[in-house]
């Protein structure tokens, strides 16, 4: 196998981040070295599987693949035009029907193409090797065999997906399926296994024990995630030390866990920019339709707009706070007028006051000649106008009140009844999330038949309500055993008071409402960072103690310090004055990169099965100049919150199609 020049390896030689170095794997070590000395040919094929298109898609722009020198890229299930005098790079998965394609394309008299440069996404079994080796006709034309092994999916600077889209329903269902779990299990452990291949490190793997109820209870399938995937990662990674440059001794730390450690994450209204953007305005992806001014003066045109990395204001505000965004766009579009001769001519001739943001807007857009510095602008102007209406429409801020007074103790169950009863209005979608965190903060109250009169008071059909009850199969044993014991827990809501496990200073530097809600794997990666995290309940796989196969009964680590109070109160450090530079925003740690980066301390990489959420990204990135250690995240899917919903009905609907289940 072979790697790239640069070393990538936490704190050795200049620091790239993770997507960067995926994305110069991809397009120098393949596609640039993909040639023959003496050719004179300088266009090349590209050829892909359905797993390796995304792939590339996520990591390299078609501009980046075509300057490689690529002029056509192809399907390789497709049927495709003989180029004879052309070159072939095949980035493929090793499977059986991948190396039957490739030797069809290069056998025979007249092969497709004239070399095939073979690249696997993962390691190949030997036999697929020795198969392609069988072929007499095909050996000459086999310009290079190598294994890339990269097969995830780069979805942000500091994250990455396994694209195991059905994880939660294979694994999670109420029919424990043994056979299709384990399957799962194995094709994530080679795709993360890809990511410490690709980066040349080698983690301690820790991840969350499996903790029976008692020592006479069988532990089940679903607790044993963490610990399955733990040894599958770590077979994996046992067959990449014998490769040339593979680190011997660990250089990283990873921590498997999985959506059962933070039920509520998924669901609750999270208030960042990015969020927003992905909850409220039905977005494909990160693709947002745009409507701008038609120039020949009729209905205006809708624009397809990408909400990426490479625009510098998304950059700077995805993490921030609609509030907060909502300010800084309104400071910017003043600032622009400001430094505009041409604008101020404008804006003195209008009457006194202060403009709003939408008048700033027009006017610069009256400017051609900035028109490219004004375009981004305006599309996050609209953005936000457009997303702070619709709270205010659906009366997101007493919702989200409510929320994250749930989690922190501060509401109880006749909260949540009062607000059903007053708020008729309010959205299907909302009433089922709002229910969602109740069920999984008060799974005791969803029994029986007591969940019914919540299902009634809410108006919520029956297939919403199985999402609620399904909330009770992401449970750890330990809840489980908790929620049995419902009445002791009930005296204390009526009467319940603020508590805290530390001082409450929210009130002195909280500049935004409803800014108090974190992750659990913020608390989680901290601990991992200071080695405070308990190696009874996240063991180790490269420590050969009893409790590396998972059989600890320790106490589990998130007690709540009273009844049903999720999360320890917390400073919300990403509601500050802005111009405390704390590290947290993502334009903040960018901004320090050049010279931080090289001082950072070892990588720490976070894989959530079931799906991760927006909330758990920002909080790797935030961690990550809080710890100066480059923090990333892993998932088998990055899930928004009504496609968490949909695959929360499918734990226990199997017959019923994903269209049944649109909210």
């Amino acid at each position: 196998m072979s790697y790239s020049d640069s070393d990538s390896s936490s704190g050795a030689g200049d620091y790239k981040n993770f997507r960067q170095i995926s994305r110069e794997r991809l397009l120098y070590e393949m596609l640039r070295s993909a040639k023959v000395k003496d050719s004179k040919s300088t266009w090349k094929v590209l050829i892909m599987d359905k797993v390796t298109v995304k792939i590339m898609s996520y990591s390299c722009k078609m501009a980046d693949i075509t300057s490689e020198g690529v002029s056509l890229v192809e399907d390789i299930y497709r049927r495709r035009q003989p180029l004879p005098s052309m070159d072939a790079i095949y980035f493929i998965q090793p499977t059986k029907e991948n190396v039957v394609m490739l030797l069809s394309d290069m056998s025979g008299r007249t092969p497709l193409y004239k070399k095939a440069f073979v690249y696997f996404s993962s390691p190949i079994p030997r036999e697929l090797v020795a198969h392609i080796k069988k072929d007499s006709s095909v050996l000459p034309r086999i310009g290079a065999l190598s294994e890339m092994n990269l097969e995830y999916f780069a979805i942000d600077s500091q994250g990455f997906i396994t694209d195991n889209g059905k994880a939660l329903e294979d694994l999670f269902g109420d029919e424990e399926n043994t056979r299709k779990g384990d399957a799962c299990l194995n094709v994530m452990a080679t795709r993360i296994a890809t990511v410490f291949a690709s980066l040349r490190e080698f983690p301690f793997v820790r991840y969350r024990a499996a903790k029976s109820l008692d020592p006479m209870t069988m532990t089940t399938f679903r607790d044993l995630i963490p610990t399955k995937l733990a040894a599958g990662i770590w077979n994996c990674l046992m067959k990449y030390k014998s490769i040339p440059n593979f680190p011997q001794t660990e250089t990283c730390e990873l921590l498997i866990l999985d959506r059962s450690i933070d039920q509520i994450a998924p669901v609750i209204h999270e208030w960042t920019y990015d969020a927003m953007c992905h909850d409220l305005l039905n977005m494909e992806g990160n693709k947002y339709v745009h409507e701008v001014p038609s120039k020949t003066g009729g209905p205006p045109e809708k624009k397809d707009v990408l909400l990426e990395e490479h625009d510098p204001i998304w950059l700077e505000l995805r993490h921030a706070h609609i509030a907060d965004a909502s300010e800084r766009l309104h400071e910017k579009m003043t600032n622009f007028i400001s430094k505009n001769k041409a604008a101020q001519l404008q804006h003195g001739s209008r009457e006194g006051g202060e403009l709003s943001t939408r008048e700033l807007q027009k006017m610069v857009q009256a400017l051609p000649q900035y028109s490219e510095q004004i375009d981004k602008l305006s599309l996050h102007v609209e953005i936000a106008g457009k997303i702070n209406r619709m709270i205010r429409d659906q009366g997101l801020r007493e919702l989200g009140q409510l929320e994250q007074d749930l989690v922190f103790g501060d509401a109880g169950m006749k909260d949540v009844i009062k607000f059903l009863s007053t708020n008729e209005a309010a959205s299907r979608e909302n009433k089922l999330r709002l229910l969602m965190i109740l069920a999984a903060i008060y799974p005791e109250k969803f029994e029986g038949e007591k969940g019914l009169s919540l299902m009634k008071l809410a108006k919520l059909p029956p297939e919403d309500m199985t999402a609620v009850n399904n909330m009770r199969l992401l449970a750890p044993p330990s809840d489980a055993k908790k929620s049995s014991a419902g009445a002791f827990s009930l005296k204390f809501d009526i009467h319940k008071k603020k508590h805290a496990t530390r001082k409450d200073r929210s009130g002195d530097q909280e500049t935004w409402q409803l800014s108090r809600f974190y992750p659990i794997i913020e608390e989680l990666v901290e601990k991992l960072g200071k080695g405070e995290l308990s190696k009874d309940d996240y063991p180790c796989m490269n420590d050969p103690s009893p409790s590396f196969h998972g059989t600890s009964q320790a106490t589990p680590i998130h007690e709540a310090p009273v009844a049903h109070s999720m999360r320890s109160r917390r400073t919300p450090t990403w509601a500050r004055a802005r111009s405390s530079d704390d590290g947290y925003s993502s334009d903040s740690i960018l901004r320090h990169a050049s010279s931080d980066f090289k001082k950072f301390g070892k990588r720490i990489f976070v894989f959530i099965v079931g799906g991760a959420t927006r909330s758990e990204l920002r909080v790797c990135h935030k961690l990550t100049g809080k710890l100066n250690r480059e923090v990333i995240l892993g998932s088998t899917s990055l899930d928004d919150p009504p496609q968490f919903i949909t695959k929360m009905k499918l734990l226990t609907a199997h017959e019923l199609s994903l269209d049944d289940l649109q909210i």
